[in-house]
Order: C-alpha cells, then sequence, then structure tokens
C-alpha cells in the first residue's frame, strides 16, 4: 500500500513539475515579448496587448516551413519583433506602398471615411505614410539578412510575388476592403496548410472584413475566422 501511494505521489510530484516548467516557460516568453515591444513602440502604431498577440500566434506557428509575410508595414516594428520570435534567418518580404494608405472608397464605410477626412486626428499619423528607411532600420536591428522590401501599391507588386516560395506565416494590414481582397487573391494560395493568416484591421474597419468575408465565400473556403485574447483576427490555412 504504501509503495502504491509513494508512486501516485511521485507521479504528482512529476506532473507539478511539468506544469511548473511550462508557466515558467510561458512567464519568459511574455516577458521576452514585452522587451521587443519596447525596443519597437517607435516603429509601430499597434497598440501593446495586440502587439504581444500578435507575437504570441507567431511562435505557435513559428515551425510552419515557408516564408514570413507582412502586407501593409508602416516603420517595419511588427515584422522585425516576429523575425526575433520566429527567426531571424528565415526570408521576409515586406510590402508597402510608403506612401500612405489610399483613398477610401464607399465599401470602407463611414468611420474609415471620417478618419481619413480627419487629418488633425493624433491617429491620423500622416495618412500611414512612412519613409521605407524606418522598414529597413527595423529589420537591421532585428539583424534580418534574408529581406525583400518591395515599394509599390499592392495591386501592382503582390502579383510579382516568386511563384515558388510558399508562405508560414502571412500579415496583412492593408486596411481597406481593396488593399486586403487584393492580398488575398494574390497570397492565400501561397500559404501552406496549417500556416497562418493575421488580419489586422478585420474588427476596425468594415471593407477589411468585407473584403475577408467576400473572398472566403466566393472560394467557397471552409476556414475559420478566430479571434486571439486581446482581438486579433487570424486565419489558419486548412490541410488537405
Amino acid at each position: 500500500m504504501k509503495d502504491t501511494i509513494k508512486k501516485i505521489l511521485a507521479s504528482f510530484d512529476i506532473e507539478l513539475r511539468k506544469i511548473t516548467n511550462e508557466e515558467n516557460n510561458a512567464s519568459q516568453l511574455f516577458k521576452k515579448h514585452q522587451l521587443l515591444y519596447q525596443k519597437y513602440r517607435n516603429y509601430t502604431m499597434i497598440p501593446e496587448k495586440e502587439f504581444l498577440d500578435n507575437l504570441e500566434l507567431c511562435y505557435s506557428y513559428r515551425n510552419i516551413p515557408g516564408a514570413i509575410v507582412e502586407c501593409g508595414v508602416w516603420r517595419g516594428g511588427m515584422i522585425a519583433a516576429i523575425a526575433e520570435t520566429v527567426g531571424k534567418d528565415r526570408t521576409y518580404y515586406l510590402f508597402d506602398s510608403f506612401e500612405g494608405l489610399p483613398e477610401v472608397k464607399e465599401i470602407d464605410g463611414k468611420a474609415a471615411q471620417k478618419w481619413q477626412a480627419n487629418k488633425e486626428s493624433p491617429g491620423y499619423y500622416d495618412n500611414c505614410k512612412a519613409e521605407e528607411e524606418y522598414a529597413e532600420k527595423a529589420m537591421t536591428l532585428a539583424q534580418v539578412n534574408k529581406k525583400h522590401l518591395v515599394k509599390g501599391w499592392f495591386s501592382n507588386t503582390l502579383s510579382t510575388y516568386p511563384a515558388d516560395e510558399k508562405i508560414a506565416i502571412l500579415r496583412l494590414d492593408g486596411d481597406w476592403y481593396e488593399s486586403t481582397m487584393d492580398c488575398l487573391t494574390n497570397l492565400f494560395d501561397k500559404v501552406v496548410p496549417g500556416g497562418v493568416i493575421l488580419i489586422d484591421d478585420y474588427y476596425m474597419w468594415d471593407g477589411c472584413s468585407r473584403a475577408v468575408h467576400d473572398f472566403l465565400s466566393m472560394r467557397k473556403a471552409t476556414e475559420r475566422i478566430q479571434k486571439s485574447i486581446n482581438g486579433v483576427c487570424y486565419i489558419q490555412k486548412n490541410y488537405d
């Protein structure tokens, strides 16, 4: 009887150690992500909670093979932090006009129209315009060598993405309907099964969410739209 009790207690002790180790690892990872936010906070306009959620999501997909692609880069802080999270030696593509957002359209919703018209708002960020040198510097800070900064409007540049370059993590931050649709039309099929698509503006702008719904509907896709704990929208690509 005593031996049985000892075995049970030993089993509990092993499980408790496993749980403790997992909690310690999670705590250390969270602290690392917090430090990354502090490092790149001047290179991003994403709030801290959502920034950390992006990193946590990307970390969970770190073993998926393929390139990391961001469409809508601004100063490059988000993808630079992602690089430090999933691997500096991977291949990164950064697509942005570096001229700000295109003109908002009716399909993007009244809130989007109001935002773009209010040029004095502290959240306007010069229509999200940033010089590409910022993104270059951010990726240099992240010590990424295999990076491709592609300047221009999505409608002109996304079709140039290499046909044989598969994508593990695709992050969309194009705000409007047409921009989001351009991203999905050109890059959705490049995402490997089990890969992930993060959609920054899904809960922010009507045009973005409409584009996602329209695209999935047109494709008769069965991928589910999911939401992280702090409201980051993402879609995991189905396995074949």
